[in-house]
């Protein structure tokens, strides 16, 4: 039986049908559907039936078919309803026909969104429920939201639905991802943010599932930022050995300003300028490398390759080439830096945790990120939380998070805390040296149960990898019994000490690729004095100032030239200094104390700078433990220029 609710929003329908004006329907793709229901599908927008669902052999049938999509989804699914805040919400995934194959919502919430019609393999295509998320979005192949009195059918007014298309490689609409409230209090301003990141999901989906269905292939990835590629903006070009295009995804569509049917079986080298040769050359299995690369338009991008790891494409094997580092994040070409790097990647993919150490703004950030990105949890979250720049009485929230209403001043719908935004991914734990003890105490505890306890609320399964980040010698701080001891070797499974930029042997190639970051794409060169003026630059403020130094030098620059006068004055003005301070003769027999103390410090100083500071391997060669070390360090008055 109708009710006055539903006659009245039909008579709202059939008035917009009849051409006259009206709020609900004021957005174009909300009135063309409308009429499409009238017109085409000759639905009521009365009736008060329930939606069809499929039995459950043929939702099976359509699980197996979109399996692989199905899988990429679910853990992209379950992200989102948590950043949703999880209550209220329930996020669906269906196939190209509108048919609901997986579901994420509150246990709790269960009935209240299968009383709405939202079950596992219900048809929820335009044709069948009328203007609706779903199927409003399989129609007009772009994200949509329907807020309550925009659908067609009364019943679903309550509900308010955000929707995303998901597409294949080959451009054809692979599944639509949903979320829906049934909450009445829910505006149409507040689904912004929600459609924001029912979008964003979509994209991450369909990159997982491009990169999925191409491993086979080579892959090209790029974007006309260098921080982008990785990302799921990113464009990607699947290629085979003779570099001709099989597969590319709406980015690079966009990026290149081509149609899809204009790349398709033609060579790679039509829309690039550089060889074939040239650009398979700098494959590497999990596409790591970030070089600039420019269009035959001009258009300068940044690029990756991943390689075919089934099989070898060249019938005269290739001489190896030189091991380089350069990713989104950074650019590592120092040998001993790159060694850190797989050392670290291999053991991170055990979930060994790992201790970065190094001076302020030398990298350990960008240098924890790439390793996330080349593991087996790249595409999962990577969050950062600075133990140093939190205050204490708000660390503990912003780690584990808090239950509504669990103290005063919290949020009524509560806060996950930094572990559990990371769950499945990885957190790095920055300055971890200026963690509170108390706080440590917690922190020990979850590393051991893989339990979170938020402020007031219930433990909670977790599944994160631990990386943490120190500008401080913690053994120093374990000593002074600011940091526990136990923590400490809880969290360094693998200690990598981080070069300062002047201590490193690829200055020059790290210079080079901040300079094209910086100038995204504008054509810009240092003059021959300009560039050893900064190559002899002393850099204390490391990596990080020289991003801001030659941020400051792009923006400055009069011409594509950059001369020593464009170079800010504290740059011009420098005396290169060492690395390592070398302290007057009579200095040094004053802290020695006799010529068998001095020897044993110039000794110390020469394996230092040999190990490049890393105190873990210096301990090894000199068979002695990491505390005696430090001893002698300080016995000698030894100690890293910071």
């Amino acid at each position: 039986m109708n009710s006055s609710p539903f006659s009245r929003h039909a008579h709202q329908v059939f008035t917009v049908a009849s051409g006259q004006p009206s709020g609900a329907a004021s957005d174009p793709s909300i009135a063309r559907s409308w009429l499409r229901c009238l017109e085409d599908y000759h639905l009521d927008p009365a009736l008060a039936q329930a939606p069809a669902v499929l039995e459950h052999a043929h939702v099976q049938q359509g699980r197996e078919r979109l399996g692989q999509v199905l899988e990429i989804a679910g853990t992209e699914m379950h992200s989102l309803h948590q950043q949703l805040s999880g209550a209220g919400h329930a996020v669906l995934l269906t196939d190209a026909r509108g048919i609901i194959l997986n579901s994420v919502t509150a246990p709790t919430e269960q009935r209240i969104f299968e009383r709405a019609g939202l079950w596992l393999g219900a048809d929820w295509s335009e044709a069948r429920e009328g203007t609706n998320g779903i199927g409003t979005c399989l129609v007009e192949r772009q994200p949509l939201t329907i807020h309550q009195e925009e659908h067609f059918r009364g019943r679903h007014t309550g509900l308010t639905c955000s929707a995303s298309p998901v597409f294949d490689p080959q451009g054809e609409l692979l599944a639509v991802l949903d979320v829906s409230s049934a909450r009445t209090e829910v505006s149409r301003q507040s689904q912004f943010h929600t459609m924001t990141l029912v979008n964003l999901s979509a994209k991450v989906i369909e990159r997982c599932y491009f990169l999925r269905q191409f491993e086979h292939l080579w892959l090209l990835r790029f974007h006309v930022q260098a921080e982008s590629v990785g990302l799921f903006s990113e464009g990607l070009l699947a290629l085979d050995g003779d570099g001709r295009i099989h597969a590319v995804n709406q980015s690079a569509l966009n990026l290149l300003g081509a149609p899809r049917s204009g790349m398709l079986g033609q060579s790679v080298e039509r829309f690039f300028a550089c060889r074939l040769d040239d650009l398979l050359a700098r494959a590497t299995p999990e596409a790591g490398a970030v070089w600039p690369l420019q269009t035959h338009q001009g258009r300068s991008l940044f690029a990756s390759v991943r390689g075919q790891a089934a099989r070898a494409l060249w019938s005269v094997p290739a001489p190896a080439p030189t091991v380089r580092r350069a990713t989104a994040q950074g650019c590592w070409v120092d040998p001993a830096l790159v060694d850190d790097f797989r050392r670290a990647v291999r053991v991170f993919q055990r979930d060994v945790p790992l201790l970065l150490c190094g001076e302020t703004g030398c990298g350990k950030e960008a240098f924890a990120q790439a390793v996330h990105q080349a593991s087996d949890r790249q595409g999962r979250p990577f969050v950062a939380i600075n133990c140093a720049s939190i205050p204490e009485s708000l660390i503990e929230s912003e780690l584990f998070g808090y239950r509504g209403g669990s103290f005063t001043g919290a949020r009524k719908e509560g806060m996950r805390g930094k572990l559990l935004q990371a769950d499945g991914g990885t957190l790095l734990l920055d300055e971890i040296g200026d963690m509170p003890l108390a706080l440590q105490t917690r922190l020990l505890r979850v590393l051991e149960d893989r339990q979170v306890v938020p402020i007031g609320g219930e433990p909670r399964r977790v599944d994160v990898r631990i990386i943490s980040a120190t500008h401080r010698h913690l053994l120093e701080r374990v000593e002074q019994g600011s940091f526990r001891e136990d923590l400490y070797y809880r969290l360094n499974g693998l200690e990598v000490s981080l070069p300062a930029v002047r201590e490193r042997s690829d200055k020059g190639s790290l210079l080079d690729f901040l300079l094209a970051q910086e100038a995204a794409g504008q054509p810009i060169t240092l003059d021959p004095a300009a560039r050893q003026r900064l190559l002899d630059y002393p850099w204390p403020g490391n990596v990080r100032q020289m991003k801001n130094v030659l941020r400051a030098v792009v923006a400055l620059c009069e011409g594509a030239r950059v001369s020593v006068a464009d170079l800010p004055a504290v740059v011009r003005a420098a005396v290169p200094v060492s690395s390592v301070p070398v302290a007057p003769a009579q200095a040094l027999q004053a802290a020695a104390g006799s010529a068998l103390e001095l020897a044993e410090r110039e000794a110390l100083l020469g394996i230092l700078q040999a190990r490049r500071w890393h105190l873990t391997q210096v301990a090894e060669h000199l068979g002695i433990s990491r505390n005696t070390l430090y001893r002698k360090l300080r016995k000698h008055g030894i100690r890293r220029v910071d």
